[in-house]
């Protein structure tokens, strides 16, 4: 599947720009999600994100390849987890200021948790959730308004 479909040739317009400028400007970026590192991870190696700072749930399989569950340990695979990823990892690395970028409500709950990020910016640019719109620090739909802020 990869080979035909390659993660780069399918990633949201600007984001891998975006990585980079915020890379170059000497920003850790982390990637934190309820989905599954192992769909993840093509992407992440896509947009320049280390597979060591990705946050998600890990799928299990048996010996015999069989599907038996996922990682229960994995942060992001409960209520409220992408939340206790940024605040750990605020705390852990003495970030003065974290901003999370996202899509969706357990996104802009980072924000809303001592210790978390100190802003939320939703982001529509696939789907506008009129929740994470009306209560994003700030609401874009291109990451071209991303990238262009980081030169103002």
């Amino acid at each position: 599947m990869l080979s035909t479909h390659p993660p780069a040739s399918m990633l949201t317009p600007g984001v891998a720009e975006f990585i980079k400028k915020l890379q170059s400007k000497g920003k850790h970026v982390f990637l934190v999600s309820g989905g599954f590192r192992q769909m993840i991870e093509p992407v992440a190696g896509a947009v320049g994100v280390a597979a060591t700072d990705i946050f998600a749930n890990t799928l299990l399989f048996d010996d015999s390849g069989a599907f038996a569950g996922h990682d229960v340990n994995e942060p992001t695979s409960r209520k409220g987890g992408k939340a206790k990823v940024v605040a750990d990892l605020k705390s852990r690395h003495g970030f003065g200021t974290v901003v999370m970028i996202g899509d969706g409500a357990t996104d802009m709950e980072a924000r809303d948790v001592p210790g978390g990020a100190d802003a939320f910016i939703g982001f529509g640019g696939v789907a506008v959730r009129e929740k994470v719109k009306a209560g994003a620090d700030w609401f874009v739909e291109s990451f071209d308004d991303l990238t262009s802020a980081l030169d103002e």
